[in-house]
């Protein structure tokens, strides 16, 4: 059975986030921030399968760089809560090949860089080593400005107003669903997906819930049910019994409805993001107090240098003055008139 997910998220400096520090950690590369200086290095991360911009076709040369791009998207922004970049998070079917699941990611962005007129930068995670082996899945890293020939230009405000935003989120996981049964029915694959919630589907059951890497590497190890797969199956059961003792079933299931996929991972992107940015402010303030101490030495040598220079010019200023006091005193010795001879 395929799984269907489709988040998402913002990335603020309100958090503490960044654009270039959240596009060097999905594409596993380095970037530094011109705007603060900090130096975002995740070359060696792992899981990165794939990586690509995806811009509007009248976007200027420098775009096709991503550091030029994110620190543009930085630098446009002037509040310091500003929301910097969007995020669509999207699962990758594990039934589809690679190629497939890249043409399925890339087929997304270009629709969404069409209609809204952003920037994506799309980068593919491989499955966690110790997670669910099926979990490939894709960040679609999106500018919160229109991308043109001069640069950046209005906010992409269909995507942030309280009432068009939701719509267009439901319209995205409705044309994500479409997509993903498309490239199933193009390979001769069964399985469908829907982005609808159970309820709406009809479906009488629980939604899954993801386990995390220790309970399904206990699973895998063991055959058994984990004890937070027992814990999870026992309070569902007691939900539902009050639900249904309260007759508010569908209250209950909303509550408890919750995504396949583990958001885990962006809150230790978030915590990567912050430790490195405090590294690099700590080493940037061990520079900018090195640079003071030196620069102060230079400033105690010159001023040193110029006082032996001075006291080298009142030497010799002193030497000229008794010289030409000798000299006047020796002046009328030579010129005095003794008169006559007797």
């Amino acid at each position: 059975m395929a799984i269907f997910h489709l988040s998402v998220k913002t990335v603020s400096r309100s958090a503490g986030r960044s654009a270039t520090a959240a596009a060097a950690y999905r594409a596993g590369v380095k970037i530094t921030d011109e705007r603060t200086g900090d130096i975002h290095d995740y070359t060696r991360k792992g899981g990165v399968e794939f990586t690509e911009l995806v811009l509007p076709a009248d976007a200027p040369e420098w775009a096709a760089d991503r550091a030029a791009l994110w620190n543009a998207a930085e630098q446009k922004e002037t509040r310091k809560n500003s929301t910097v970049a969007r995020e669509f998070e999207i699962a990758l079917p594990d039934e589809l090949t690679p190629a497939e699941r890249r043409r399925l990611a890339l087929d997304t962005a270009r629709e969404i860089v069409e209609r809204h007129g952003c920037a994506a930068d799309v980068a593919i995670h491989a499955p966690g080593a110790d997670g669910d082996h099926r979990n490939h899945h894709a960040h679609i890293l999106l500018s919160t400005r229109r991308l043109g020939p001069d640069g950046f230009t209005e906010k992409t405000r269909e995507l942030d107003d309280q009432k068009t935003g939701p719509q267009m989120v439901t319209q995205w996981r409705e044309r994500f669903a479409s997509l993903q049964n498309e490239r199933f029915r193009e390979n001769g694959l069964e399985v469908r997906v829907d982005h609808r919630r159970l309820e709406a589907q009809g479906i009488d059951r629980e939604p899954t819930r993801h386990l995390g890497p220790a309970a399904s590497g206990y699973e895998r190890r063991t055959g058994e049910p984990s004890r937070k797969r027992l814990d999870f199956e026992a309070e569902v059961a007691k939900r539902l019994a009050r639900a249904k003792e309260a007759g508010e079933l569908e209250r209950q299931s909303r509550q408890i409805d919750r995504s396949i996929i583990d958001l885990s991972g962006d809150l230790e992107a978030a915590k990567a993001e912050r430790l490195q940015a405090e590294q690099e402010r700590q080493r940037a303030g061990m520079e900018a107090v090195r640079a003071q101490f030196e620069a102060h030495k230079v400033a105690e040598a010159g001023k040193q240098q110029v006082r032996e220079t001075f006291e080298r010019f009142k030497a010799e200023q002193a030497a000229k003055q008794r010289a030409e006091v000798e000299r006047q005193r020796a002046k009328p010795e030579k010129g005095r008139d003794y008169g006559p001879s007797r």
